[in-house]
């Protein structure tokens, strides 16, 4: 395979492509600095904006509700967008974005992906049409997806269940905003396919149904689905996209029901959900959920931890499969009347086996336990001119306390400056709770952000924070108290078709010497250094570096160097990346984002000596149909054999082929 792959390399260095909005995004919030300690979350996160992305928002019909669901705008942002509409009528084209001054470069670099302008703009409708004009104008989405990896595991000779090859199928169905329904099968290499615990055919189903503006019913969601409130510490199954992704949208509260659609097993609710308006100041959210979950089993009544992997490749995940029952309910009252919100959540959980982690283990001294779980929490946003308060406080069923408060101001349209206090008890548990943090644990922290962009000139970008943490509880791999900062500085050029960015951040850590009798330092610096040429002509190409250097016990460096290329010609679009990487270790290791099929996410990790080289191309075959082709080849200089146990590839080289067909009606 590299022969091809280098002979594709050539031929592609002569294109290079519009960028994606996954690409856009790890460019302008620092997402893949995060990759290790929130994959599940980035996961979903990308999951919500790609749904998004597939159903633009139409600026001169949406409400305010509607331009809420786009995560990474502020309160402020949102505010004023509806300001200029007011003011000045509807827009005819989105280069008018530019006129909205609390817009910057990464909001108008994102939003063309997420709204669009319509040629007739019209007052929003929010009757429920007739049955007959709601199918009448439903779309429906068919898609496939299948990985052919070029190789063999060690499981796949002796070990799986099934066979190598992941694949996936979708079907969606929507009618404007008033309907959407979908299911989601899918299948991990190695899962068994209608044999051995799967009869009926996908290891994993996903499905939903959602109505919209049923008179005083506003929402209902049946199926699978997510539940955010306030700032997360009850219910925070949304957007988490690190502190740089905070900083864009300045701490903005969410209260959202929407499908679960993702490929990922983890937190999710199975049932109904609902949201009625009671007065024009009031509504009420309510939900009830019963699903089965993995878990390790302690004995025939206790479970020692939850799963979320999602893998039943082998007979001992196979047995973990669904074992355990998780029975919730909750609902949300909350109180909205001009740039004033207030919210008051509660949730109650069962489990239908006692969870009981070894406790033994100091780290785990705190970890949720128990057959049954409460939390509730108040939440409160204020948004008025350039100034914007929120946080929420809660509690859990042992009278633990978690707290998170945020202001944001923008004291002109060149300069915007956040601060964010939290504290979590260390005794503080919530099955669903993920707000803002250092860690992915919402436990056993407390903290303050302090972060700032500013414009100092037309074509220059600066942007920063600052964020200490206390942790006084023992952590992973850290058994005393400790602390850790993070300092993040990022400066984006942009004039003409040329856009330089750089970044630093570095994270000043602690943990445990070599005997665990004393707290050692860990600290990790690193830089990315791209420049990116768009010629605006459909094509657009990157070359970026990135250098890290971490120390514990000792010194560990690495770089990697990427060449992005791409072409943009309708009804083709094909981009390339080519990337040479060096590090001394995986503590070392670098992660860069690499575009994957729609609705599939990936930020690969490079570590060691090698070259990676990925190549994708899509093609609308006709209005209906489209073709989209992923390969990826990766080939390591420093070892003979890829990973380990099971997943051990008796070579020093790999190629996936990743191919999806979707067919729109």
């Amino acid at each position: 395979m590299r022969y091809p792959l280098l002979l594709l390399v050539l031929l592609a260095s002569l294109y290079a492509s519009a960028q994606s909005w996954q690409e856009t995004y790890d460019n302008v919030m620092n997402v893949g600095d995060d990759a290790d300690e929130t994959g599940e979350l980035l996961e979903d996160s990308y999951e919500l904006l790609e749904q998004l992305a597939g159903h633009p928002l139409d600026l001169n019909r949406c409400s305010r509700e509607d331009l809420e669901q786009l995560p990474f705008l502020s309160a402020q942002q949102v505010m004023d967008l509806q300001e200029y509409l007011y003011r000045y009528g509807p827009m005819r084209s989105l280069g008018e974005l530019r006129m909205v001054r609390s817009l910057d470069h990464a909001q108008l670099a994102l939003l063309p992906f997420f709204v669009y302008v319509s040629d007739m703009p019209s007052e929003p409708t929010r009757s429920f049409p007739r049955l007959d004009t709601l199918l009448s104008r439903s779309r429906h989405t068919l898609s496939a997806s299948l990985r052919v990896p070029f190789y063999k595991r060690l499981g796949d000779e002796n070990g799986y269940l099934g066979y190598p090859y992941r694949h996936t199928v979708r079907y969606e169905l929507t009618s404007g905003d008033y309907l959407r329904a979908g299911l989601v099968a899918a299948q991990d290499a190695g899962e068994p396919f209608f044999a051995a615990g799967n009869r009926w055919g996908y290891d994993y189903y996903s499905f939903y149904v959602q109505l919209k503006q049923l008179g005083r019913l506003s929402q209902l969601v049946a199926g699978r689905y997510k539940l955010a409130a306030g700032m997360g510490l009850v219910l925070g199954q949304s957007f988490q996209l690190g502190k740089l992704a905070s900083l864009q949208s300045l701490g903005r509260t969410t209260a959202t029901i929407r499908p679960h659609g993702s490929r990922s097993e983890a937190d999710y609710f199975q049932g109904v959900a609902a949201t009625v308006s009671l007065s024009r100041p009031l509504s009420l959210s309510a939900f009830l959920s019963y699903r089965p979950i993995d878990a390790t089993l302690a004995d025939s009544i206790a479970a020692r931890t939850l799963i979320t992997s999602g893998y039943h490749r082998t007979p001992l995940e196979m047995q973990k499969k669904g074992n355990t029952h998780m029975a919730a309910a909750g609902s949300r009252l909350a109180f909205r009347q001009g740039a004033l919100r207030l919210g008051a959540t509660a949730v109650f959980t069962r489990l239908d086996r006692r969870l009981e982690p070894l406790r033994t283990t100091l780290y785990r001294r705190h970890y949720a336990h128990g057959q049954h779980f409460v939390n509730m929490g108040i939440d409160y946003a204020y948004t008025h001119h350039r100034l914007a308060l929120s946080g929420e406080t809660a509690t859990d069923g042992h009278g633990a306390l978690a707290t998170v408060n945020s202001v944001s101001m923008q004291p002109s349209a060149r300069l915007s400056v956040m601060a964010l206090q939290r504290f979590y008890s260390y005794r503080y548990t919530s099955l669903y709770g993920h707000s803002f943090g250092e860690g992915s644990r919402t436990q056993n922290e407390s903290g303050i952000y302090l972060g700032a962009t500013w414009n100092p000139l037309p074509h220059l970008r600066l942007q920063g924070y600052a964020d200490y943490a206390y942790f006084p509880w023992a952590r992973y791999l850290v058994s005393f108290s400790s602390h850790s900062y993070d300092f993040l500085l990022q400066a984006t050029w942009q004039r003409g078709h040329f856009t330089v960015l750089a970044r630093h951040r570095s994270r000043l850590r602690q943990r445990d010497n070599a005997d665990k009798s004393a707290l050692t330092a860990n600290d990790e610096h690193r830089q990315r250094l791209a420049v990116t040429y768009d010629s605006r002509h459909g094509w657009t190409t990157r070359t970026q570096l990135d250098l890290a250097n971490t120390f514990y016990e000792h010194a560990d460096r690495g770089w990697l160097v990427s060449q992005h290329f791409a072409l943009t010609a309708s009804p083709v679009q094909l981009s390339l990346m080519a990337a040479l990487f060096n590090t001394d270790s995986y503590q070392s290791r670098i992660y860069v984002y690499e575009r994957q099929l729609q609705h599939e996410f990936a930020f690969p990790t490079y570590y060691g000596q090698g070259l990676r080289l990925a190549a994708y191309a899509r093609c609308d075959l006709s209005s209906r149909l489209r073709l989209a082709l992923r390969l990826g080849y990766t080939n390591y200089f420093d070892r003979s054999t890829i990973g380990t146990a099971l997943q051990e590839i008796a070579h020093s080289h790999q190629t996936d082929l990743d191919l999806q067909l979707r067919w729109r009606l």
